[in-house]
């Protein structure tokens, strides 16, 4: 039970360290991060049956897609902590190290450029949008931040609890 406690305070500490550095981002430099509202409008087809769409963004809004995407957002983030803890075990937030929080992070990144963009209309990697580069760029500093917000959670997690 121990390793789900800490999972779910390693990854919504991650992810609350990704979605701050998004806020500084959008706020200093006017740089958008993902609007979680499609995720959820995505997730909210699955009942349809419908896992993949020509453009995501044009897909029928579904009831409550804010909500659900949100959710979607903290629980992916509590799946990869969790991922981090099975494979270093639960000892590595006893002296958390960076390496494995980048490496889960930046492994994350194919979560979305595999998955989400192939299926929201995107393409593979973005491949799809008008600059996928800057797409791609984008996902690996959003997914190395969320890495170093596992580090950064961890620490916290070690100081306090352990």
């Amino acid at each position: 039970m121990n390793v789900l406690i800490d999972a779910v305070l390693l990854g919504v500490g991650a992810t609350v360290f990704m979605d701050i550095f998004a806020l500084i981002i959008r706020k200093l430099w006017n740089i958008p991060s993902l609007d979680y509202r499609i995720l959820g409008r995505w997730i909210g087809h699955f009942k349809n049956g419908k896992f993949s769409h020509s453009n995501i963004i044009q897909a029928t809004p579904v009831r409550g897609e804010k909500t659900i995407g949100w959710l979607a957002h903290y629980s992916i983030g509590i799946i990869f902590a969790y991922v981090l803890l099975c494979i270093w075990g639960e000892n590595w937030l006893m002296a958390p190290t960076p390496f494995p929080g980048i490496l889960i992070g930046l492994a994350t990144t194919l979560a979305p450029w595999l998955i989400m963009q192939p299926a929201f209309g995107f393409g593979i990697a973005a491949s799809q949008l008008p600059n996928p580069t800057i797409a791609r760029l984008r996902s690996l500093q959003a997914h190395f931040v969320y890495g170093m917000g596992l580090y950064l959670s961890g620490l916290f997690i070690s100081i306090l609890f352990k």
